[in-house]
């Protein structure tokens, strides 16, 4: 990046406010699978009869999110499918929100045209935990999923933190519209989430695992991640009351062992959410 470049960036940081979220530099055009994902020949098995979809977070490429979720959920068994969205001015996942969960749909229906299973699992990270809500709340998606599995997700939006920007500049401020709008949509208390959270934070048929940690920097506080329902409906965990000393926080969380094994745990419950009472064995 050029010297102009970056003086420019940076001014137009500083004008922005102080809320903020780090912009990456742009994705790259061309879509990379995890690995273990997207083998369109996959059929699932009868001890795993729901394809797993892998939905990123906000900035994060399919790839580069789930590198190790996936080869991990392939190796248990899964038909693995992942998905890049929302890419806006050449950024994974930093579109509207509500126009990316239309661009899950159409993945949906095709993993399920695939494989000819009846329902999918999602796991998503981020805010890739919290806009399958949109699809299974406005656009139909509820009877097409088994269960979702939030991550980290964002589900009642954040107050927002100042990390570094890309080349140690200040970050882009995630209350401009122009510059992200999915970090504007995420941020507590916009329209977006106003609408997404009137229905209520579920709906009738999928069941709902959210896993937090106490060490989240980015969806903050951790205690908005969490979705309110009946037990038989929802879990929300969180990593530190299992394993007090897990320092794992928002970013890497999908690659933290404990992580992962409680993903495998709520994938493997028939119906319903993740067991509330399941141990994972925390040194990893």
């Amino acid at each position: 990046m050029s010297l102009l470049k970056k003086l420019l960036v940076a001014a137009t940081a500083a004008a922005l406010g102080s809320l903020a979220i780090a912009l990456p530099a742009q994705a790259d055009t061309v879509s990379v699978s995890p690995p273990g994902a997207n083998d369109w020949s996959c059929v699932p098995s009868a001890a795993h009869p729901y394809p797993v979809i892998l939905v990123p977070g906000t900035f994060e490429s399919m790839a580069k999110n789930w590198s190790t979720m996936s080869p991990v959920l392939k190796q248990a068994g899964y038909c693995v499918f992942a998905l890049d969205y929302g890419q806006y001015n050449g950024v994974d996942a930093s579109g509207p929100i509500a126009q990316s969960a239309q661009q899950l749909a159409p993945f949906v229906d095709a993993v399920l045209a695939s494989t000819k299973a009846t329902k999918v699992d999602l796991v998503g990270h981020s805010q890739g935990g919290m806009m399958p809500r949109y699809y299974l709340g406005f656009l139909g998606g509820a009877k097409k999923v088994h269960q979702l599995i939030g991550i980290a997700p964002s589900n009642h939006g954040t107050h927002g933190v100042i990390v570094p920007g890309p080349d140690g500049l200040p970050a882009l401020t995630s209350a401009d519209p122009s510059a992200c709008p999915a970090c504007a949509d995420q941020t507590a208390g916009s329209a977006f989430l106003q609408k997404l959270n009137s229905i209520g934070d579920t709906v009738r048929g999928p069941s709902y695992t959210v896993i937090s940690t106490t060490h989240d920097e980015v969806v903050t506080p951790y205690q908005s991640q969490a979705l309110s329902g009946s037990p038989s409906q929802v879990t929300n965990t969180v990593i530190q009351d299992k394993c007090p000393a897990d320092p794992i926080e928002h970013d890497q969380s999908p690659n933290d062992p404990v992580v992962q094994q409680l993903v495998l745990e709520a994938l493997s419950v028939p119906n319903g959410p993740a067991d509330p009472a399941y141990q994972p064995n925390c040194a990893g």
